[in-house]
């Protein structure tokens, strides 16, 4: 069989940008990139040092200066701009984050029209960012509030999806007002890093937009800088105390976007063929790497014998293979670490009972050497195992049966998660009442059209604290100011 190759040629120079150049003052140390489809090793990628964070926090800071008064009029024009030079880019973006993290091409190429809808719906808001005029007693008086931006806003992103990720986060922090500096893990700086040079190129004043790649060292010198105004992180709960403990030093706000185990509630009365292929799609969507896949399918009982035949023969329809082809639908996990993690817990499931319906190997041929993991369904599952219990981050879906609407609720919500919900049923009424009753942050009813920028999005528990997508997302990235002036 033909090797799964790459062209290295794709990915660009990860080195950080600053202002409107490369950033070459700190260390020499670098990290090599590999690339998931095959293992094989790309370019090295040189890390960001503390001082690197020094220089971008400055350069940031200065930049607001200037950005904080240019016209809402231009602040839209170049974010339009911004969002017309992602899309002309979109084929170049989208296969830089194919060899960045091994998404199948299928699905990344949808990834850099996120952050250009992202950047159009956005570019809306500025001229529209208003305030309140508040009732004031007893002295004669006018009192009004305004939202401002912070300044500088630091946005901490993860891997599994990071154009799509960084186009969201600036598109709402810039409309808002504010200049940013962007941390991407070591794994995937490339896309980022366009992003950057894309901002430069339409316009956009040097030093309103910078990253910095590097690993845990720099973003923890990131989230405790005294000249960082606002911390935006989305990744792990673990990272995430983390940098609430150290934000807390400077008092640094901080909004996270965390973890889920998402369920997804299958009743009786459901269009079963839809909610068998959204059971899924939605959880094994780039390979289960997201945070609000819905790994936890919990079926009425006197459906989930149908509905688990069902899934294991639509499985089929989720095919490994090479991320560069169209064709492929599942490609690779992140790192061969990430595999053997996942391996692992497949095999604590099967040692604590629970029964596989399918996958749960890694394959071998042309995929053999990268870090793949079939897609795997598993049945009977015990409430209380790991794996009902712990977020895998991988192509792992565990099936649960429940008998009433309130026992269906409990299951759901027993989980530290909170981040979103499916729901799958005819009845409007059930519909309803399960999205009241769900401690999640987003609800989806027999279907989900994504996230659209119009949303707001967000955890509740151990799932996260901050908002995304609409006005809720202009808030999240500006802090309000009162004024009473003695009439």
């Amino acid at each position: 069989m033909p090797a799964i190759e790459f062209d290295v040629e794709v990915l660009g120079d990860p080195s950080p940008l600053v202002g409107d150049g490369r950033l070459r003052v700190g260390g020499d140390r670098t990290v090599p990139h590999v690339y998931a489809g095959n293992g094989k090793a790309t370019v090295s990628v040189p890390l960001a040092t503390p001082r690197d964070v020094d220089v971008a926090v400055a350069t940031a800071r200065r930049a607001f200066q200037q950005w904080r008064r240019v016209p809402v009029t231009e602040r839209r024009r170049l974010m339009l701009a911004l969002a017309r030079a992602v899309e002309e880019h979109a084929d170049e973006l989208a296969t830089m984050q194919v060899v960045e993290n091994g998404v199948p091409h299928a699905v990344a190429s949808r990834f850099p029209h996120i952050a250009r809808d992202n950047l159009e719906y956005f570019a809306g808001w500025p001229d529209k960012i208003t305030g309140d005029v508040n009732p004031v007693w007893p002295l004669p008086a006018l009192d009004y509030s305004v939202l401002e931006p912070y300044g500088v806003v630091a946005g901490i992103i993860p891997w599994n999806s990071p154009i799509a990720t960084v186009g969201q986060f600036a598109a709402q922090a810039l409309a808002a007002g504010n200049c940013i500096v962007v941390k991407p893990p070591e794994l995937t700086p490339f896309t980022p890093i366009r992003f950057a040079e894309l901002a430069l190129e339409v316009g956009f004043p040097p030093g309103v937009v910078n990253v910095v790649p590097g690993d845990g060292a720099v973003g923890a010198a990131l989230v405790a800088h005294p000249g960082v105004d606002k911390i935006h992180f989305v990744g792990s709960g673990r990272t995430a105390t983390r940098i609430i403990q150290a934000a807390a030093e400077n008092l640094t706000p901080v909004a996270t976007e965390l973890g889920g185990k998402s369920p997804n509630l299958v009743f009786a009365d459901a269009d079963l063929d839809a909610a068998t292929t959204l059971a899924l799609r939605s959880c094994m969507l780039v390979s289960g790497q997201g945070c609000y896949n819905g790994t936890r399918l919990l079926v009425e009982s006197s459906v989930y014998d149908d509905v688990v035949e069902r899934v294991r023969e639509k499985v089929r329809d989720f095919p490994l293979g090479d991320p560069m082809s169209p064709r492929t639908v599942l490609g690779p996990v992140i790192t061969e670490g990430a595999r053997d993690r996942i391996l692992g817990v497949v095999g604590r499931a099967v040692d604590d009972g629970a029964t596989l319906v399918t996958g749960g190997s890694r394959p071998g041929g042309e995929l053999a050497d990268g870090f793949y993991v079939e897609p795997t369904v598993f049945r009977d599952v015990d409430p209380g195992s790991e794996l009902a219990r712990d977020e895998v981050f991988g192509p792992v879906l565990a099936v649960f049966r429940f008998d009433t609407e309130e026992q269906a609720v409990a299951l759901a919500n027993d989980t530290e998660y909170g981040l979103a919900a499916y729901v799958q049923t005819s009845d409007v009424r059930r519909a309803h009442r399960l999205a009241a009753a769900l401690d999640t942050g987003m609800v989806w009813v027999n279907g989900t059209g994504g996230l659209s920028p119009s949303m707001p999005f967000g955890g509740v528990k151990r799932s996260g604290t901050g908002r995304i997508g609409g006005f809720a997302g202009i808030e999240e990235f500006s802090r309000r100011k009162n004024v009473w002036i003695a009439l």
